[in-house]
């Protein structure tokens, strides 16, 4: 084995270690009083038989689609198919279990103040975001290794993105629903705190963020990873140099290496800011990444014009990071502008807050496309000028903007540890609320869940800028594919018709899946509600704290609910591209490819911007000891209207966007047997 291809196994099993040294810390932290882990194992319980529930249905789809894949298509793509799907379910069900167990931890070290609190909650966001990133960068690693030819291997995308999509739909519904319910019957109509015991929903609500905001995001960013990394490989195998093919994944192990040690400079002590910790370690994390693409272009690839042009893609996916974090904290923190301007809104009613939480995430789109554009501009042309061969210029200038792609994706693990500690401090304010400790540590948690609450947008933003460039270069692989198994170049201008229709179709598809799972998360949180209140009349020594509410029937219902929504999305994904490519070929399919990733991207990134504004205006409201007033009423109706925005159909979207183009790239063999017919 080469040292090229020994690098980045070597970088994953170090990021293994260092996360397990963070996981063995954070078990060795008190979890604190008998109630606390009372409450900690009903939400641990709730959690693993959503789980366990939604793996009945997932098990059986991927071993059978992992079947029909390697019969019809290739037995690799039928085994990389398995591997994908099979890790896509592992890295949610790690996220679940590490933030369960940091979130009571959490809770209890509040007595300690800030800093420890931060600390727990942290270090179990980083154990999450250490292992995935490194679990994703071994399997494509290895699967590269034993198959170098990447199209053979395209099937791991869609078993990535497909259980990705299947755990997001199904936590996101679940989140939401419980969310809503709880916030609107118990906030609202009963006038009782967020998270307060006599809440029927208050576990399932719990229960949520972890499946959801926990689960949900580790397997979206593990196919993001997956998926990005793909679409460079595809690409720089039409190029068919075999060190260009390899520098993809080194950059994966550039970005494992400098995320280990942007976690460890993480420091806690004398925090004021929560932010302020967070961003010096991404910095530094991106700076080592920078530092390390340099080293390995130069080491593996020679030192000439073409090496300084594709790590200069790298640096554009680097700072792209930082940039569109910037814009997202803008359009969501609660201490700049647009989000004071929701909270003021809240003086003159419903109306007006929702429509000024719709206009401040559609403004945000408008600086996210400038970057976006950029990057593209960028990145294609530093790749394209410097190609050895003009006649491979458009390629060299696709595989440039696939690196900027996968730069950005290499940061996942420190991104995702920033991402992970926010659902880490919800849980555990619903902890530190429900066992009465009291208001200064619930004020802690509920700063760092302010936070949280920003660097879950900023997450999902990263997240959808990389779907968008990763998408942009599967489309042109798809594109080389078809021509090469129809042995023809096809017309893909704006003249042709079935372009057109593809186009329109794709365009639409983000659009009817948006609608789909809002309707979804409303149907369940109807159910929800129905039941909270039938509580409430049945036992009205609930509100008076006489009795216990059934939490778990809460949790049974939402887990149902959620589960019956699964179906609908992915089967659009799934089947658009093959019945469009059957009917209308491959020019039709690439239409289809690129209206999705043109209104998919930008609805996404409004959706999570609108949401994550809404939620941290009330937050605001509530920082200002508002709570119970009008104005934190108005706002409350606002985070909920939010939540499926921004915890539902926005972070689908993104997974949805990928997994058309892997299916469409793994199916055009299908394509070509039945139009030959």
């Amino acid at each position: 084995m080469e040292t090229s291809e020994l690098l980045p196994i070597v970088a994953a099993i170090a990021s293994f270690a260092v996360a397990a040294g963070f996981a063995a810390w954070v078990s060795k932290q008190n979890p604190g009083t008998k109630e606390m882990l009372e409450i900690s194992n009903a939400v641990k319980v709730g959690a693993s038989a959503f789980l366990k529930r939604e793996m009945k249905i997932i098990i059986p789809v991927a071993i059978g689609l992992a079947v029909v894949i390697g019969f019809f298509i290739g037995s690799s793509n039928g085994i990389a198919f398995a591997v994908g799907a099979a890790l896509s379910a592992v890295a949610g069900i790690i996220s679940l279990k590490i933030t369960v167990k940091a979130a009571v931890r959490a809770a209890n070290s509040t007595d300690s103040g800030l800093g420890k609190t931060f600390a727990l909650a942290f270090r179990g966001g980083a154990t999450v975001g250490l292992t995935i990133p490194a679990m994703a960068l071994v399997a494509m690693a290895v699967l590269y290794m034993i198959y170098p030819d990447p199209i053979t291997i395209a099937g791991v995308g869609i078993g990535a993105s497909l259980i990705a999509l299947f755990i997001r739909i199904g936590g996101g519904i679940f989140t939401k629903a419980a969310d809503m319910a709880a916030d609107l019957v118990g906030k609202v109509e009963a006038n009782i705190p967020e998270d307060d015991p006599r809440n029927p929903a208050t576990i399932a609500d719990n229960v949520g963020d972890n499946v959801g905001d926990a689960a949900g995001m580790g397997s979206d960013v593990y196919e993001s990873y997956i998926v990005t990394m793909l679409a460079s490989l595809l690409i720089a195998a039409l190029i068919g140099f075999p060190d260009i093919v390899l520098y993809p994944i080194l950059v994966g192990a550039s970005g494992i290496i400098a995320s280990i040690i942007g976690a460890a400079t993480i420091t806690s002590r004398n925090i004021t800011d929560v932010m302020k910790p967070l961003n010096v370690s991404f910095y530094i994390s991106a700076a080592v990444a920078i530092a390390l693409n340099f080293v390995f272009a130069y080491l593996f690839l020679g030192l000439s014009d073409l090496t300084y042009a594709l790590f200069g893609t790298t640096v554009v996916g680097v700072i792209l990071v930082p940039v569109i974090q910037k814009i997202t904290d803008n359009f969501t923190n609660y201490k700049y502008k647009p989000v004071k301007e929701i909270a003021e809104s809240a003086k003159w009613g419903y109306a007006s807050l929702t429509l000024m939480g719709i206009i401040q995430g559609m403004r945000s789109t408008g600086p996210f496309m400038i970057a976006l554009v950029v990057a593209i501009i960028v990145s294609f042309s530093l790749a394209s000028s410097f190609a050895p061969d003009p006649s491979q210029a458009l390629l060299y200038g696709i595989f440039g903007t696939s690196l900027t792609a996968m730069s950005m994706l290499s940061l996942a693990g420190i991104v995702l540890s920033i991402d992970a500690f926010g659902p880490i401090a919800d849980n555990a304010g619903g902890i530190v609320e429900m066992t009465g400790m009291g208001e200064e540590n619930r004020k802690v948690t509920d700063e760092i869940d302010a936070v949280g609450n920003t660097t879950k947008a900023i997450t999902k933003g990263f997240a959808i800028a990389s779907a968008g460039l990763a998408a942009l270069a599967m489309i042109q692989a798809f594109q080389y594919e078809a021509a090469e198994y129809f042995h023809t170049v096809f017309d893909y201008s704006l003249s042709n018709p079935a372009v057109i229709v593809g186009l329109l179709v794709g365009g639409l598809i983000p659009f009817i899946i948006t609608g789909q799972l809002i309707s979804g998360v409303s149907r369940a949180a109807f159910t929800l509600i129905d039941e909270i209140r039938g509580q409430f009349k049945r036992n009205p020594g609930i509100l008076t704290g006489k009795s216990k509410p059934d939490y778990a029937k809460c949790v049974d219902i939402a887990t149902v609910a959620s589960i019956k929504e699964l179906w609908k999305t992915a089967s659009i994904a799934v089947a658009s591209p093959i019945v469009l490519g059957i009917l209308l070929g491959p020019e039709a399919v690439a239409g289809l490819l690129l209206g999705a990733v043109v209104t998919g991207i930008f609805l996404a990134y409004h959706l999570a911007n609108t949401g994550g504004a809404w939620d941290n205006a009330k937050k605001l409201i509530e920082m200002k000891g508002e709570r119970g007033t009008e104005e934190h009423k108005v706002a409350i109706v606002g985070d909920i209207i939010g939540d499926p925005y921004k915890d539902t159909a926005g972070p689908a979207l993104n997974t949805v966007i990928k997994l058309l183009n892997t299916v469409a790239i793994v199916f055009v063999v299908v394509f070509v047997a039945i139009i030959a017919l």
